[in-house]
């Protein structure tokens, strides 16, 4: 997953509010999102070459998603799958900061890591200063660290701040946030360590490239009484729709928080 934007407790109807698109090579074997066999409460896509996945969600309401972290420190064998840290707190019944504060940041590559049981969401970087319980907001990730200013975070955290100002929440309006293919103005493009055009096209929220792109793009949507909607469409290397699976997941307990 290379870009999240999440609303947390700033809408009546949905107190967490999940857009996110996953990122990745087009030649990575994936499985669409299902309910998992080996794991029948978790639904989700699933990575099939590390087995891990990049967003996930439980069916007692517990939700986490991962991004990896770009730097200049090349991968390693010798790292655990990022993927694993979303099925381990899925898996589990810790709070989101109790799960955090288990993770041996050292054994994984860069990433960043938002976890929720319904009540509480909070972020973790081995990029980062520490663990982060997040207040009610609009928060936006990417490949830095939580909320840094990339042009394609801040476009879809104001477009995600203006759905929610409008009352426009839905999964129509939130696809239409993640279908955003406008790059950033050349000379605004970094490219120290990729060739330009690369560079370019990834600051796109929405990203159209021969070997890498937009996978899939997620919308999930939790309710004032704990229920789930959750939303997968896929798109082929063009970046043309390719499969959807919807999902609907009743509330086993109502929240109990308020929201705006």
């Amino acid at each position: 997953m290379c870009l999240v934007v999440i609303g947390w407790q700033q809408h009546p109807e949905f107190p967490l509010i999940i857009a996110g698109n996953r990122d990745e090579f087009h030649g990575r074997p994936t499985e669409p999102a299902h309910w998992w066999s080996d794991a029948p409460d978790i639904v989700g896509g699933r990575d099939l070459q590390a087995g891990g996945t990049w967003l996930a969600l439980h069916s007692a309401g517990r939700f986490a998603t991962v991004t990896n972290f770009r730097d200049a420190q090349q991968p390693s064998p010798k790292y655990r799958s990022r993927g694993h840290l979303v099925t381990e707190f899925l898996s589990g019944t810790q709070t989101p900061v109790d799960y955090l504060d288990t993770i041996a940041g050292a054994d994984y590559a860069g990433f960043n890591l938002l976890v929720s049981d319904g009540t509480s969401l909070a972020w973790l970087s081995n990029r980062g200063d520490g663990i982060r319980t997040l207040a009610p907001g609009v928060y936006g990730l990417s490949n830095a660290l939580l909320d840094s200013p990339w042009q394609k975070v801040l476009r879809s955290k104001a477009a995600l701040e203006e759905l929610i100002r409008q009352d426009k929440v839905n999964e129509t309006e939130l696809f239409r946030l993640l279908d955003d293919r406008e790059r950033a103005m050349a000379g605004e493009v970094k490219s120290d360590r990729l060739p330009f055009e690369k560079a370019h096209a990834i600051t796109a929220p929405f990203i159209v490239l021969p070997d890498y792109g937009t996978r899939s793009s997620s919308v999930a949507l939790l309710d004032a009484r704990g229920g789930w909607q959750f939303h997968e469409r896929r798109f082929d290397v063009d970046g043309n729709r390719a499969g959807d699976s919807a999902f609907a997941i009743t509330a086993k307990k109502p929240l109990g928080i308020s929201c705006k």
